[in-house]
């Protein structure tokens, strides 16, 4: 195993340990294989700090894009709390433990033309109204699976779709990974709104004052609508330009800082939200740099162990590589490495940015048994694709 695998993985296996004190080990972790990758093995692009640098020139964008969307979705999620809606939602969502059930839905549908990290976050707004605080950590992990599922089939669901997209893949060779993905959130579904029921059931009733604050939603739309309109403009017409700007991430800002004078923007969660956000990019670095020269052969088999590989490991350059190798259908690919990051709290963007929101889910251990339902729901859904549309490269 080489050396810079090693030391990525001992990162990974201490933000696991210490998970307390994520930040600092996933910023000592980046900064320990930078070091090492600058005094012995170079990069990509080069040898030394040259290398380094130019290859923090050809991440920058990913990186800032990620901060922006982070943060600014953070934003989005308080807005959306204080507009009232998830107090009145229990008048539309069956009682007991359907009603945590539809919930999940609803994030499974809105993820599917919204990014999957502001349906995380709006599913986990409603959550902290609809269950008094008391959000299990199994439901936790139903949210961000829920949001993964919802963008693996869409290519303006998720980025690695949407990389998919950029390199020529029609829409309608994705979307078959819907038939996974609904199988499979109809499981943590099912499973994450049970525990849920029996740790803090859902509210029983609405207070009858309870007004819905229209300009907190004009907000929460017109960040969601800068964000999903930039998305699809640039990206059917632009695509070249995606990797050289963060147009989606800067979306989202102007559209926030417009409507300054709309509602208060709750500025206080930014601290929180860019400790999130800087432990994700520190963890998208590290693994940026990883010497992943090349896949083993496309099979159904490779989509699979990617699905499992995507919870520890970024699945952005996994993609570059499988779409740069071919040979993939894919649906398999898409649902694999959208989804499979949800095993994992820190798999995947939207799990950073839930967990900001509820910090005590920030374990391993606790994600992984009480949240098994996402690693089963994975595999009964590969397997259910499989068996239904078979391999089609």
């Amino acid at each position: 195993m080489p050396i810079d695998y090693l030391l990525f993985a001992l990162t990974l296996l201490a933000v696991a340990l210490f998970h307390g004190h994520t930040l600092r080990v996933a910023a000592t972790g980046a900064g320990i294989i930078s070091l090492y990758k600058i005094a012995f093995t170079g990069f990509k692009t080069g040898d030394g700090l040259a290398g380094f640098a130019a290859h923090l020139g050809h991440e920058w964008v990913l990186i800032v894009n990620l901060l922006c969307l982070l943060t600014g979705f953070a934003i989005l999620s308080r807005h959306f709390e204080k507009s009232h809606v998830p107090v009145i939602l229990p008048r539309y969502l069956p009682k007991g433990w359907l009603g945590g059930f539809v919930l999940l839905l609803l994030v499974f549908v809105l993820s599917g033309f919204l990014d999957n990290i502001a349906a995380a976050l709006i599913g986990g707004a409603m959550a902290h109204q609809l269950f008094r605080s008391k959000v299990h950590i199994g439901y936790l992990a139903a949210i961000v699976a829920a949001s993964n599922a919802g963008g693996a089939g869409s290519v303006v669901g998720d980025t690695t779709t949407t990389m998919m997209w950029i390199s020529g893949v029609s829409p309608f060779q994705v979307m078959p990974a819907y038939l996974a993905s609904t199988v499979a959130v109809l499981i943590v579904a099912f499973v994450g709104a049970r525990q849920q029921h029996a740790y803090s059931p859902i509210l029983d009733h609405v207070h009858a004052r309870v007004h819905v604050d229209w300009r907190r939603l004009f907000i929460v739309g017109l960040v969601l609508l800068a964000a999903i309109g930039t998305n699809v403009t640039v990206n059917m017409h632009y695509a070249s330009a995606t990797d050289h700007f963060p147009f989606i991430g800067v979306a989202v800002w102007l559209a926030i800082l417009v409507t300054l004078r709309v509602r208060r923007h709750d500025w206080e969660v930014l601290p929180e939200a860019a400790k999130g956000a800087a432990f994700l990019l520190c963890l998208v670095l590290s693994a940026s740099m990883m010497p992943v020269e090349q896949l083993p052969h496309a099979g159904w088999q490779t989509a699979f162990g990617l699905g499992f590989l995507s919870a520890v490991f970024d699945n952005i350059p996994l993609t570059a590589l499988a779409i740069k190798q071919g040979g993939y259908d894919w649906s398999f690919l898409a649902y694999a490495v959208g989804f499979g990051g949800s095993m994992v709290w820190f798999g995947s963007s939207a799990g950073v940015a839930l967990t900001n929101m509820y910090p005590e889910a920030r374990s391993v251990g606790r994600w992984v048994t009480q949240g098994w339902h996402v690693a089963v729901a994975y595999i009964v859904g590969f397997a259910a694709m499989l068996v239904v549309l078979g391999w089609r490269p």
